[in-house]
């Protein structure tokens, strides 16, 4: 048995989800007129599918009352389904979270174990630093006596049952083995991969993919704004073109929304370079053009400062650079990351680096005078490294924690 509370977009859409599953849901809304709405068997928004399911499950599975003691009392999960606004400063207000919890808290009168569950949309960190401690400044034991969760949501508003009901993927912040059972038993019926990930990344990934999306309309939008400036530019053509790359149509364009130590090769350092200097002659200071310049020529420096703390600081230690091409399947060096940050290292004191590329030792000597010593093998980098830094995603070095005690840094997040 669940209880959801806030049944608006996502909480009606969340407790009509469980329905369908079979669970027994009690909705809980503190808007009267939208809680009259939907006793009466009618949605208070649009939303396509949404309707059938009401009509479906309301007074079988589904439940929605004000009686907060009976819901609480019959339930295993209390799903948070509440608005979590941004104020003057930006910060995520969670007066309306904390006041749920409290009344939730208020109504408690056994001893019976339940998961709190924040499915709102809260910054990072907000159920370890700051929900877990409100319960426990309440007196509640976490995890003994309740446990906390969160389930973020990804519905698109005029899609949300269709996006419940064909999930992609189902991530649950969790932080202790008996609150994950409690809401994979939930998810029973899912057939969505369920990833059970600390309470910190069930958040972030959340605004990851918010995030990542508000920043895709606005480099399409600044794009835009260049094409205006330059002139004689078919803006929408241009967009639906680009969208003709196979990279866009297979998924492949994936791979280059993933983190690593900045883009190399020929054409992106070039070509974004060249166009940003474009667009400012024509009198526009592209923002996030110049802002990603920015931020790939800091990689190298950032990824090295990462590599020299696993070093501690050690100017001795001897530091294994695994890859040297920009990218794996290719032996092209140029503007690659390996050599800007074996040249920061050297620059900051380390001489004792040893490198291995399947392909582009070669290239690598002969465009590139570096304190740096390249080997036959990746078995002999193995041998002689201290530290150990992946810096091409190879996928040959996918092993290399299980072949080496040396301390490995991922600068490619591939392991």
């Amino acid at each position: 048995m669940v209880t959801v509370v806030g049944l608006g977009f996502v909480g009606l859409t969340t407790a009509l989800g469980f329905a369908e599953y079979g669970h027994k849901v009690y909705g809980i809304e503190i808007n009267e007129t939208r809680m009259a709405t939907i006793q009466s068997g009618k949605l208070p928004f649009l939303e396509p599918g949404l309707d059938e399911a009401l009509k479906r499950h309301l007074g079988k599975n589904f439940f929605p009352i004000t009686d907060w003691e009976t819901a609480i009392a019959g339930s295993e999960c209390v799903y948070y389904c509440v608005g979590t606004p941004y104020g003057e400063n930006g910060q995520a207000d969670l007066t309306y979270l904390y006041g749920a919890v409290e009344q939730t808290l208020d109504v408690i009168r056994d001893k019976k174990f339940r998961v709190l569950v924040t499915k709102s949309t809260i910054p990072p960190s907000t159920t370890e630093k700051r929900i877990i401690p409100f319960l426990e400044g309440h007196g509640v034991k976490v995890p003994e006596q309740l446990g906390v969760a969160n389930n973020p949501e990804f519905l698109r508003e005029g899609h949300c049952w269709e996006d419940f009901t064909h999930a992609d993927r189902i991530v649950l912040g969790v932080s202790d083995e008996r609150s994950e059972m409690v809401l994979r038993a939930l998810y029973a019926e899912e057939s969505a991969p369920i990833f059970c990930v600390s309470l910190n990344t069930g958040e972030f990934i959340k605004y990851l993919s918010n995030t990542s999306l508000a920043c895709l309309i606005s480099i399409a939008n600044e794009m835009s704004l260049a094409a205006d400036v330059i002139g004689g530019i078919d803006t929408a053509e241009a967009f639906r073109i680009l969208h003709m790359d196979k990279r866009w149509q297979t998924g492949t364009i994936r791979s280059y929304f993933y983190p690593g130590c900045g883009y190399g090769g020929y054409c992106l350092p070039k070509d974004t370079n060249a166009f940003y200097a474009r667009i400012k002659d024509s009198g526009f200071d592209c923002q996030i053009l110049k802002n990603t310049i920015r931020l790939n020529d800091e990689m190298p420096e950032i990824t090295a400062k990462r590599i020299a703390r696993a070093a501690k600081e050690s100017k001795g230690a001897c530091i294994g650079i695994l890859g040297l091409s920009f990218n794996p399947g290719s032996d092209d060096v140029r503007d690659t990351p390996s050599a800007k940050i074996i040249r920061t290292l050297n620059e900051a004191g380390y001489q004792n680096i040893v490198a291995y590329d399947p392909v582009a030792m070669a290239e690598f000597q002969t465009h590139f005078q570096l304190d740096c010593r390249c080997v036959d093998t990746y078995e002999e980098l193995l041998k002689q490294a201290d530290i150990v830094a992946i810096t091409t995603a190879w996928p040959m070095f996918a092993d290399v924690k299980t072949r080496t005690n040396s301390p490995v840094v991922d600068c490619r997040y591939m392991l």
